[in-house]
Parts: structure tokens; sequence; C-alpha cells
């Protein structure tokens, strides 16, 4: 499960990026509601490691951000979800979490299912984003996993 899960902290870091990238590079403003989408992923990732190392968060589920914004969030957490993965053994990947969810429901998971919630939550809402994007005439950009995987082995995409 351990080598699993660090290859999608591996990908997501590259997908948030080129999601990121290609956002601050269209050829004209980034509609509003992929910026709130992402701002949405970002915003998860901040929740859910501040519930794994029982931090206060500073953002908000929905909270909205800037490119610029959403630019420092991804730079502060995919890589701080990757450095969590790498260090955790069976023992922490067991360990259980107790929160509150943004709804005020009290809920405990285990690390290892956050870890796997957190990676399909994040290429869920960019598919989204890619669908805004196209729906307001800009092109998205690839994020799938095998895209990751054949341009890290050098492969055509």
């Amino acid at each position: 499960m351990w080598s699993t899960l660090k290859k999608y902290a591996e990908y997501n870091i590259w997908a948030n990026d080129r999601l990121l990238t290609h956002l601050e590079n269209l050829p004209g403003e980034a509609p509003a509601g992929a910026l709130k989408l992402f701002s949405h992923v970002l915003n998860a990732q901040y929740i859910w490691i501040s519930r794994m190392t029982d931090t206060v968060c500073p953002v908000t589920v929905w909270q909205e951000h800037s490119l610029k914004e959403l630019r420092k969030l991804h730079e502060e957490t995919s890589p701080r979800l990757y450095d969590l993965l790498k260090d955790a053994d069976l023992e922490e990947f067991n360990r259980e979490i107790k929160y509150t969810n943004s709804q005020g429901m009290a809920y405990t998971n285990r690390v290892c299912d956050i870890f796997t919630h957190v990676f399909n939550h994040c290429t869920y809402h960019r598919a989204q984003v890619a669908k805004e994007l196209r729906n307001n005439g800009f092109e998205p950009i690839n994020t799938d996993y095998i895209t990751y995987v054949r341009i890290k082995t050098g492969q055509p995409v």
C-alpha cells in the first residue's frame, strides 16, 4: 500500500503543478469556476494535513484564492502530503484520526484511508477544472496518471 500511495503522492504534486502552470499561462483570465474548484482542491489538502498533524488549518473548504495564492498553497501542501507519507510506518498508516468536518459531524478515519481519499478527491476535482476550462473556451491540460507515468519514463505523450 505504501508504494502505491507514494506513487499517488508524487503524481499529485506533478498534476497539481501542471494544472496550476496551465492556469497561470492561459491566453486570458482563468475562469472563476476553475479557480474556485482548484482552490477547493488545495484547501482540502491543507485541511487533511491539519487533521493528520493536529494543527490549525489556515483555510476553509470553499475559500477562494488568486493564482498567486494557489501557487503558494500548492507549494505548501502538495509536497507536505508526500513528506507525511514517506515518513509514515505501518503504525502511522493505521492510526485513527478523530476530526469534525465542515458541517460539524464527527468522524474517525485511518491515515491510510485519508491519503487514499485525498488523492482521489484531487483527481476528481482536477477533472472538473478541465471541464470548466473547456466550457469557457480554453483547452484543458492532460493530468491523467498514465500521462504522468509516460512523461516520467521518457515515453512520447
